[in-house]
């Protein structure tokens, strides 16, 4: 009954998306999400004060939000058509990880980059396009070692789903591909983890159920 109620209910996804809406719109409510010194002000991610400052809890809270209205659609479009899916694949508390975690690899990923490159422009970034991409990732991986399927979706099309994103993240201005990379890589390595940690509960669930003493 458990599982049957979870699979009706993707608590995280919904709380995800809603909880991002909601921040989008109280902040477009006070003033401009698309001015980057008023998201600044408040938790996007700006190297020199995650660096110089030590405001390491920008690498999270800019997760959470977006530079307008069609910034933040885009995420939470996807975000919907794929976390339902690897939610109910991979059980809420493993998808609730890898979403925040891939997240924040994004985000040190997009870090490093601006850090490298400090000599030129630095800009301010923000948006859940990092973990996004890490729920990608977790389908790729889950659908790489569960037999090349994932509730209907084929690993050849989630490959061409990433390359595709990715695609389009490289020919857009604007864009921070190296949070997309790092999100992508960091889902993939979780969504890897998590269902090797599947099958050998599995496995070890099967033998206990089918093991039998001799007197």
């Amino acid at each position: 009954m458990e599982d049957e109620v979870q699979r009706r209910l993707p608590f995280v996804t919904v709380c995800m998306i809603a909880l991002n809406i909601m921040i989008w719109l109280v902040l477009e409510l006070l003033g401009d999400t698309e001015d980057g010194l008023y998201m600044m002000e408040h938790g996007a991610a700006y190297m020199p004060l995650i660096v110089e400052e030590g405001e390491y809890w920008r690498l999270v809270s800019c997760m959470f939000l977006h530079f307008g209205a069609e910034h933040l659609m885009n995420n939470m479009l996807i975000l919907g058509l794929t976390g339902i899916r690897l939610e109910f694949t991979m059980g809420s508390v493993r998808f609730g990880i890898l979403y925040l975690l891939s997240g924040v690899c994004g985000s040190l990923l997009s870090l490093a980059g601006d850090i490298r490159s400090a000599d030129s422009v630095i800009s301010v970034s923000a948006g859940a396009s990092g973990a996004v991409f890490g729920v990608i990732g977790g389908l790729l991986a889950w659908a790489v070692l569960h037999k090349g399927k994932v509730e209907g979706l084929t690993t050849k099309g989630l490959f061409g789903m990433a390359a595709l994103s990715l695609y389009f993240g490289f020919t857009s201005g604007g864009v921070d591909n190296l949070g997309h990379i790092g999100g992508l890589v960091g889902g993939f390595v979780l969504g890897c983890i998590f269902s090797l940690e599947s099958k050998m509960r599995k496995h070890i669930d099967f033998r206990e159920k089918n093991s039998y003493t001799i007197e």
